[in-house]
């Protein structure tokens, strides 16, 4: 798909990751609809990024918020990508989680994009050439002691996107499906990082994961695992799954501790 000149929604624009895919995608000669519950945060960015591009104060949890990304994208557009980037993460024990947080982290990671890709279909099925991008994680093909919720909604995503991608074969409309590592953003709670470094599981900047998404949309691929050793788990957890459970299980006493301590901190 050519990003010159195209007409994109970015949801999570005010985050981390957020900002850098939208200066990669800006840098592309992309026109972005940037969405996020940050007014002032969105200003700024519209503001630092190269051409023309127009901030949307939505949250993507609300059917209003859902609504009123979908009258600027008619406003705006018409619209050629929707890049479904808006998440939350929660480390913690699942017997220990808030029942409030493990239904916000299903809502904003998998069924708020769900709802707003729904709205958004007929307008991308109006272009020649149209796409979705959906970014899971590796934690959507592998359950991950300490993110049970998280790993849910991204198994989720990760399955919406094969479906609709099948669902839309026939249509102008391409789904893709980007599946990031670990990644140094805000996102991560201190007791993530810590057991990242504990874990010596490796981390990737938002630039990388900002260049992985313009590689793959321009591609032929309909999907990207980030990292190695990471995406070699991920399919060896599909054919061999006994082999990522016993590593993972080995692990399982210093994944507790420092959820016991973030618990302890909170």
């Amino acid at each position: 798909m050519n990003l010159k000149n195209s007409t994109i929604v970015l949801t999570g624009a005010s985050g981390g990751i957020g900002a850098a895919v939208a200066t990669a995608l800006a840098h592309q000669g992309a026109r972005l609809l940037l969405v996020g519950r940050q007014a002032e945060g969105l200003q700024a960015l519209a503001r630092r990024l190269p051409g023309e591009h127009h901030p949307v104060v939505a949250d993507i949890a609300s059917d209003s918020g859902r609504q009123l990304i979908e009258q600027h994208a008619v406003q705006f557009g018409p619209i050629d990508l929707l890049v479904n980037l808006a998440g939350i993460l929660d480390f913690q024990l699942f017997e220990q989680q808030p029942e409030t947080v493990i239904e916000q982290t299903v809502i904003t990671n998998l069924l708020s994009p769900m709802l707003l890709t729904r709205r958004l279909i007929p307008l991308l099925k109006g272009r020649p050439e149209s796409a979705i991008v959906n970014v899971g994680s590796t934690f959507g093909s592998i359950g991950h002691p300490g993110f049970a919720s998280y790993c849910a909604s991204k198994f989720g995503l990760r399955g919406f996107s094969e479906a609709l991608r099948r669902e839309l074969a026939d249509t102008s409309v391409k789904v893709f499906y980007l599946a990031p590592r670990a990644t140094a953003t805000n996102l991560n709670s201190d007791a993530v990082t810590a057991l990242n470094l504990a874990l010596g599981n490796k981390t990737d900047s938002p630039q990388q994961v900002a260049e992985a998404l313009v590689q793959l949309v321009t591609s032929n691929r309909h999907q990207h695992y980030m990292g190695w050793p990471e995406k070699l788990f991920v399919r060896i957890n599909a054919l061999f799954p006994g082999i990522v459970h016993s590593a993972l299980v080995k692990k399982i006493p210093v994944i507790k501790q420092y959820a016991e301590h973030q618990l302890e901190s909170k």
